[in-house]
């Protein structure tokens, strides 16, 4: 492949994760400048540098080497990779506890495309039962805690379930009642309105 048309790949790669030419800068190491250079063919990246650019678009370097239907073939399976994270992570807030959506969250925010956005999502949406369960709590006292208790665990796991069905299905998800502690700031939300 020429320099042309890996700088062209590189731009649809880095256009379809929703990064800019600066931020993907950032994720590399490399400088905006570069980045210009080789998405307009300007240059030829070396072996290196396309490493670094592969791994920060989610891609394998051989990825700039396969033809048209190989690549479509890679793109399928990390599709269906991040869905099967996507949907770990989910899956993982079932019994409303916040370690196991945390731990994947991180570990997998920088590889797996949209992880960030489901993570923040989980996230929120555990935070606030959280909150919603130690008031319900409160509330046993006056014997209404007996029936908001057990209506809130049975929502909480319905709507986990719905919603991991929904990303393994690659449907927008909803998470109601969560309120938003962590900010989504240019993050691309599949949930829907």
């Amino acid at each position: 492949m020429d320099a042309l048309s890996i700088g062209q790949e590189i731009q649809k790669l880095r256009k379809e994760r929703g990064l800019t030419q600066e931020e993907l800068a950032h994720k590399t190491g490399l400088s905006t400048r570069t980045i210009q250079r080789i998405e307009n063919g300007e240059t030829d990246a070396r072996t290196y540098t396309l490493g670094v650019l592969a791994k920060a678009l989610g891609v394998s370097i051989e990825y700039f080497t396969k033809d048209a239907e190989e690549k479509a073939q890679m793109t399928l399976q990390k599709k269906s990779r991040d869905r099967r994270w996507l949907g770990l992570l989910h899956v993982s807030g079932l019994f409303c506890l916040l370690v196991p959506p945390l731990i994947i969250w991180l570990w997998k925010k920088d590889d797996v495309t949209d992880m960030d956005v489901h993570g923040k999502d989980v996230l929120n949406f555990q935070i606030s039962m959280w909150i919603y369960l130690f008031s319900g709590s409160i509330l046993v006292f006056l014997a209404i805690g007996l029936v908001i208790l057990p209506l809130l665990g049975l929502f909480s796991t319905a709507v986990v379930v719905i919603n991991t069905l929904r990303v393994l299905n690659d449907s927008p998800y909803k998470y109601p009642l969560s309120i938003n502690f962590l900010n989504q700031e240019n993050a691309k939300t599949h949930a829907t309105q």
